[in-house]
């Protein structure tokens, strides 16, 4: 193994999404303005100073971390994570928005712990797979503790309710799981005993259940269930191959719900054209393919597990964004990486980028 320099190719995609997602997110926010001037500059200064300013400096923070801290503090943070997530339900800390109890405040900042636990899970998981090594066959060692992680998480999730970061979680384990070696017929029953599970929660949740009979009837309920992904297709559609340009949305001044939020890629589409959302996509392709190589390179297996679970769940997370503004999956609200409405997520993204950029600097010998 030998230190060298960060990955720059890898460096170079993460500040060409980044580029491409403030410009984006300034364009799709002249919406709130038109509405009101307040609070587009309060989400403004969110976005970019709490966002892309203190993200930065995170980055460079984790950049100069030595990555098997997170190995020796896994538990501690994947506990403190749990418990921070768990706070959402304490009085005058946590609070509602939009019927979910998902936030906290604290003063005049507020933020959603659960992208928190997200990138815990991934640190603590990868740290127990890389400690049961071989074992991770064993059903004791492998499919188990995951499933046992999995339904603290749920514990704590599904009562906010925030199924999508669930969702995300689930596929991100299997994923480490399989990397890891474990065996396919394990990897099926745990994903067929969640699939039930989520199947149960869509059938008694009614807001579930109207999102999946929407993705199965789009046409239906236009003005109300269907709204959002009516609009999204709308806006994609209307901007053809090249787009309207940057900046001439029509849908995010009166027609898409929370176009700086999990609604940006219809906007992307409408401005950027086919042409321009084909490129982002490609650009996700890219940091997957080039996250997963620095993985396979890492100099043990925790870095290995570690770097690919943040890419992963990062990766997973934009594509079931696109997907869903696209009608390919049930909307979720999960924000567009990097493009999306969300200080917090922001910096928290960030911050595991700079992970993967310390795994970076390490290779093993014959990887040269």
């Amino acid at each position: 193994m030998k230190e060298k320099k960060i990955d720059k190719f890898f460096l170079g995609i993460i500040i060409a999404l980044l580029i491409i997602g403030v410009a984006m997110f300034i364009s799709a926010s002249l919406g709130i303005l038109v509405k009101n001037q307040h609070t587009f500059y309060s989400v403004l200064v969110s976005q970019l100073i709490l966002g892309l300013g203190f993200g930065t400096i995170g980055m460079i923070f984790c950049l100069k971390i030595p990555y098997k801290f997170w190995r020796k503090n896994a538990f501690y943070i994947f506990l403190g994570a749990i418990i921070l997530t768990a706070m959402v339900f304490v009085p005058h800390l946590g609070f509602k928005h939009g019927g979910a109890q998902r936030w906290i405040a604290l003063g005049p900042i507020s933020f959603q712990p659960s992208e928190i636990l997200k990138f815990s899970f991934v640190i603590y998981f990868a740290a127990w797979l890389a400690w049961a090594k071989n074992k991770v066959e064993d059903f004791k060692y492998g499919m188990l503790p995951l499933g046992i992680m999995l339904a603290i998480i749920a514990a704590v999730l599904f009562k906010q309710p925030d199924t999508k970061s669930f969702i995300l979680i689930f596929i991100t384990g299997v994923s480490m799981l399989f990397i890891s070696g474990a065996s396919w017929k394990y990897i099926v029953g745990i994903g067929l005993s969640i699939a039930l599970l989520l199947s149960g929660l869509v059938f008694f949740t009614p807001y579930l259940k109207a999102r999946v009979n929407t993705f199965i009837h789009p046409s239906e309920d236009s003005q109300g269930s269907s709204y959002q992904l009516q609009q999204g297709l709308i806006a994609i559609g209307s901007g053809g191959v090249f787009g309207r340009g940057y900046g001439q949305s029509i849908q995010k001044f009166s027609y898409l719900p929370e176009p700086q939020g999990d609604s940006i890629f219809a906007v992307i589409g409408e401005e950027l054209g086919f042409v321009g959302s084909v490129s982002i996509i490609f650009l996700y392709v890219l940091f997957a393919f080039r996250g997963l190589r620095i993985a396979n390179r890492s100099p043990d297996p925790f870095g290995r597990l570690l770097v690919s679970g943040i890419v992963i769940l990062i990766t997973a997370q934009s594509f079931m964004n696109i997907a869903s503004i696209t009608g390919v999956f049930p909307l979720t609200g999960v924000p567009l990486v990097f493009m999306s409405q969300g200080g917090t997520s922001f910096m928290i993204d960030l911050m595991a980028i700079g992970i993967v950029l310390q795994v970076s600097k390490l290779q093993r010998e014959n990887n040269k």
